[in-house]
């Protein structure tokens, strides 16, 4: 299986099994300029924009575990924008 099969097979299992306004565990891997990746699934990773991060806050580090909130997925687009929950 190709790595491109194995993303679209990781993004049509995470598809299957989230919905708008469910509630997962996810892992920060990365902290850029507009917000943070978190991995939602293993091979899956969506966007917490920093404007759903609190008021003042500095956001989450590398490597925290923490419960997002799914506001929305595109899986055409394989994006999925995630809030703190």
């Amino acid at each position: 299986m190709s790595q491109s099969e194995s993303s679209a097979d990781s993004w049509q299992r995470f598809v299957d099994a989230h919905a708008v306004g469910g509630v997962l565990d996810a892992t920060v891997v990365e902290i850029v300029a507009f917000g943070a990746f978190l991995e939602v699934a293993p091979g899956v990773h969506g966007l917490w924009h920093r404007a759903e991060w609190q008021e003042g806050s500095t956001g989450p580090e590398v490597g925290v575990t923490m419960p997002v909130r799914v506001l929305a997925i595109d899986a055409e687009r394989h994006r999925v924008s995630l809030a703190a929950a």
